[in-house]
């Protein structure tokens, strides 16, 4: 057993299931906080926040952790005014979904917005749930009227293994966060007929028509789509953000079958890199490069990183996971939505719930979750509020809670799926190589608290 774990001491946390409910109606939640002296040094007073973040809360085992990281390590040392959105899956069928687009409005207002992990509900989860509807995902909703690009990039820690070892340094993602599959219209036909697209101008001239298929019995279509303003602004973010990290940017599409759909992309790329970005990629010794996804992607996995890969909006959901598994796990992935204005911003966990363990929690059984994407929201998000309000103090304090999860995992306190990449899941051991959730916030509270003297 190492040293810290020995160290360790073990605080057990009954939460009966049955009292874990959807709040409906929040206000601010600094509440109690707001009476603290806000003049401090970092480690006994509360840094004050001048203009509100927007928080939107989520399901299921993120949504305990959630709570945890809010109320332990964010609020002691935060005053910052939360405006609180439910988007816990009940509570979002009970406003009829309304809650997601009032949340992503209230971001666009505010600038910065954390997220926490949501349920997308499928057949199952209707039942279970007993839903009016199959809602869309609110990630779609909140993307599609936000707009702008998902960036997804890993946080590396010395003592996990990748299971790419050539990887050794980060490849940031830059998933396109609008249309095609995520807005498309799909539907299934139960007799054979014709499939045609139809576009009608808006200025009254001749309408296009295509023909897609003749069905000579059942089956299924779709029709998606995509903007020349969108695709715009998802390349104005990634040539940027490939300058602000100072790596080349690839851009993958599959132009070669979608020659007009894809070419789109591409062609727009092409376009803005060689009028407005080109000659600051040469001073930086970076390039720009389009390539076929397949190629990408080979590519990829024989590279040792160090670039910004562009994606649409279905490839950014898929790689993004396996880059993230690739570094050593889910939970230890940034995602970030950078809108098209450049200071609105939406941070995230780039996992989903995790219902395998809630199911445990349900069970009144200790769960070794992972929570450092979750915690690495509210420090992204709470480091941009920073940014755009001049608070030197708050991107401080972002910063170095970010350092103390990272340091703590290297110190040898971890949860399960980080020490199954060292030891394998099948030689893990409770309080030998991980241990469970309540200890390892535990952990990081104590040490934030110890780091935060320091400064």
């Amino acid at each position: 057993m190492s040293r810290s774990l020995k160290a360790l001491v073990h605080v057990t946390r009954a939460v009966n299931a049955e009292l874990f409910i959807y709040p409906t109606v929040f206000g601010p939640t600094a509440g109690c906080y707001n009476r603290l002296q806000q003049r401090r040094n970092y480690a006994t007073k509360r840094i004050k926040v001048d203009n509100p973040v927007v928080e939107m809360d989520g399901d299921e085992m993120t949504r305990i952790i959630w709570t945890f990281i809010k109320e332990k390590l964010i609020l002691p040392h935060v005053d910052v005014e939360l405006m609180y959105f439910d988007l816990g899956l009940p509570y979002r069928d009970q406003t009829n979904d309304q809650v997601t687009v009032d949340s992503a409005l209230a971001t666009l207002k505010y600038n910065v917005a954390v997220k926490c992990a949501t349920i997308t509900p499928d057949e199952d989860r209707v039942e279970e749930f007993r839903l009016k509807k199959m809602w869309k995902s609110p990630n779609g909703t909140i993307r599609n009227i936000l707009g702008g690009t998902v960036f997804r990039e890993p946080i590396l820690c010395k003592n996990i293994p990748r299971l790419v070892p050539g990887w050794t340094q980060p490849i940031t993602i830059g998933r396109h966060a609008f249309g095609d599959q995520y807005r498309a219209t799909d539907f299934v036909v139960n007799k054979p007929g014709k499939f045609r697209i139809v576009f009608a101008p808006a200025d009254g001239s001749q309408a296009k028509e295509w023909d897609v298929f003749d069905f000579p019995s059942g089956g299924c279509g779709m029709g998606m789509y995509n903007t020349d303003d969108s695709i715009s602004g998802f390349a104005h973010s990634c040539f940027q953000y490939s300058i602000q990290k100072r790596w080349p940017l690839y851009m993958s599409t599959k132009n070669t079958i979608l020659k007009a759909y894809d070419g789109r992309f591409k062609d727009i790329f092409e376009d803005i890199f060689e009028k407005y970005y080109k000659e600051k990629f040469v001073k930086l010794n970076i390039w720009y490069e389009h390539r076929l996804i397949d190629d990408m992607v080979a590519q990829v996995l024989k590279s040792s990183g160090g670039f910004v890969w562009a994606c649409k909006n279905y490839d950014g959901d898929v790689q993004s996971d396996i880059l993230a598994q690739g570094f050593g796990s889910l939970g230890l992935m940034t995602s970030v939505l950078v809108c098209p204005d450049g200071k609105t911003i939406e941070a995230e966990a780039a996992h989903g719930t995790v219902t395998r363990h809630y199911r445990e929690h349900q069970r009144g059984r200790h769960t070794s979750t992972n929570p450092i994407a979750s915690i690495f929201a509210w420090t992204r998000g709470l480091e941009h509020r920073g940014k755009l309000d001049g608070n030197h103090d708050l991107i401080k304090f972002s910063q170095t809670l970010e350092k103390v999860c990272i340091e703590t995992v290297e110190n040898g306190v971890m949860t399960k799926d980080l020490a199954g990449c060292i030891h394998g899941l099948a030689n893990c051991k409770i309080n030998e190589h991980y241990v469970n959730t309540s200890d390892f916030l535990d952990t990081i509270k104590t040490n934030l608290d110890k780091a935060l003297e320091k400064l």
